[in-house]
């Protein structure tokens, strides 16, 4: 019996497209899932005729791979990858490759990839975006692990992946949980992204009470230029979409209530542990929180105070095309807030990431594909040590035409009360990137004043505490 290439757990939504993927490709696939009607009703139903094989058991499936085995786990996230990997390590040989495409942790990826090195058994945690269709027609693809099981998985996944201009949009990131944690990043920009662009809609449609067709329209034309991106694109989409009972448009009648999975909230941990600021990011968490406290917010909007100002009666088009300038310039600085949280990474845990090379497997595939990331690969392509996204040429002539436009949307929303936490987050980041002495002299002197915390000088070196409240003593310098 000739031997499957590769063998997949899991036939939930995006396991059952990567099999058929696959089959596209030409390689084979063994299937299992621990419900053996839902291995039996896929292989039935969507894989007739292709080169797919069912298992009943994890030990019918190590069976019928060719080796090294390449086994791919698409389940939940967590303990339930834990179990798997736990009854899987013990049916495999040295050499073999386990690979985790789920939502894992950084860190889950981190500890697996030692427990299974003892056994001499790769691990790879693949991050995987593009949801369904991602899965099915090629996705983004962002694996860490063993470089030799990377090597062992190239064959198969460079061959899944989107591609765009001849390259595969999957690349070896670096080792344990390099892939994961790269993926985490993404959605936490993702997060921001998606925030960013709610609150374009928010003040269009508040300030200059737009509908959804002519909605549409603005963000259909956003999508021919700068702001070319896949969720730019799904946005004009949903606002075409028709209620077919009503005829209302759908995006009005949803519930604005978000859920989230707990990606957005990871990369906020480890920003934190980075002493990164991931501004934006936080902002959208927030909003996400927010957004699901329902009641408190209908409560409220009776009982609150709304401002004075009178209706917005300026220049129409003129606040379509400063939001337009305002969108970008805060997508800039998500990018530069995820990239700056990479390379902190990175250096803690020694995995060498490439800018360059994350923005290029991102071009495609993923949720956040878009014209922009090209320009952040040309970026660090030129420049590696580039300190900030932020001071790239193109980033700088794109703030540079458009700051006025940004700061007008700020100043309008704030001033008509409409709620722009990611748009604001965003400027605020700007304006203190681009002040060489911050208040935080201030804040030193506080710290110093309640807490002896200490603080330094502008003009001498050393640390110093002041008595505060001794008008007769002065500074003590501190070795």
């Amino acid at each position: 019996m000739n031997k499957c290439n590769i063998g997949l757990i899991g036939l939930g939504v995006m396991g059952r497209s990567l099999v058929l993927n696959m089959d596209s490709k030409g390689f084979s696939a063994a299937v299992y899932n621990r419900t053996w009607e839902i291995t039996e009703k896929f292989t039935a139903g969507l894989a007739p005729g292709k080169n797919v094989k069912p298992a009943r058991s994890l030990e019918e499936l190590v069976s019928i791979l060719e080796r090294p085995r390449r086994i791919m786990i698409m389940i939940k996230a967590g303990k339930a990858t834990d179990a798997v990997i736990g009854d899987l390590a013990p049916l495999l040989h040295a050499g073999d490759v386990v690979i985790d495409g789920g939502n894992s942790l950084f860190t889950d990826s981190q500890r697996r990839f030692h427990e299974l090195a003892k056994q001499n058994i790769h691990f790879i945690g693949i991050g995987v975006s593009g949801g369904e269709e991602g899965a099915l027609k090629g996705p983004s693809l962002m694996p860490g692990g063993t470089e030799e099981g990377w090597k062992i998985i190239a064959p198969i996944f460079t061959r899944v992946a989107a591609q765009v201009g001849g390259e595969p949009c999957a690349r070896y990131l670096g080792p344990d949980g390099a892939g994961h944690y790269v993926k985490m990043v993404h959605n936490g920009i993702e997060y921001a992204e998606m925030q960013l662009i709610c609150e374009a809609y928010d003040v269009l449609a508040q300030l200059l009470g737009l509908d959804a067709d002519r909605l549409a329209e603005i963000f259909a034309k956003w999508n021919e230029g700068d702001l070319e991106s896949y969720l730019i694109e799904i946005t004009a989409q949903i606002f075409r979409k028709r209620d077919p009972e009503s005829g209302q448009p759908l995006v009005d009648l949803i519930l604005d209530r978000a859920k989230q999975k707990g990606t957005g909230m990871w990369t906020l941990e480890s920003a934190n542990r980075q002493a990164t600021v991931v501004s934006t990011i936080n902002a959208a968490v927030d909003s996400r929180i927010l957004s699901s406290q329902k009641a408190a917010r209908t409560t409220a909007s009776k009982l609150l105070p709304k401002p004075e100002s009178a209706a917005f009666a300026g220049d129409r088009a003129g606040l379509v095309a400063a939001m337009h300038d305002a969108l970008y310039a805060a997508k800039l600085v998500t990018h530069a807030q995820g990239v700056d949280l990479l390379r902190s990474a990175s250096t803690d845990h020694g995995w060498n990431l490439d800018i360059a090379g994350i923005a290029t497997i991102w071009r495609g595939g993923c949720i956040i594909r878009s014209r922009l990331l090209e320009r952040i690969r040309e970026a660090f392509e030129s420049d590696p040590k580039l300190d900030n996204l932020l001071l790239a040429p193109f980033s700088r002539a794109a703030i540079e035409a458009g700051q006025a436009n940004w700061r007008n949307v700020v100043a309008t929303a704030i001033t008509h009360g409409v709620a722009i936490p990611a748009l604001s987050a965003s400027l605020a980041y700007f304006d203190s990137l681009r002040r060489e002495r911050l208040p935080a002299n201030l804040l030193q002197a506080q710290r110093d004043f309640f807490g002896a915390h200490k603080y330094e000088r502008v003009d001498r070196d050393g640390e110093f505490h002041t008595d505060w409240q001794d008008e007769t003593r002065s500074t003590t310098l501190l070795k």
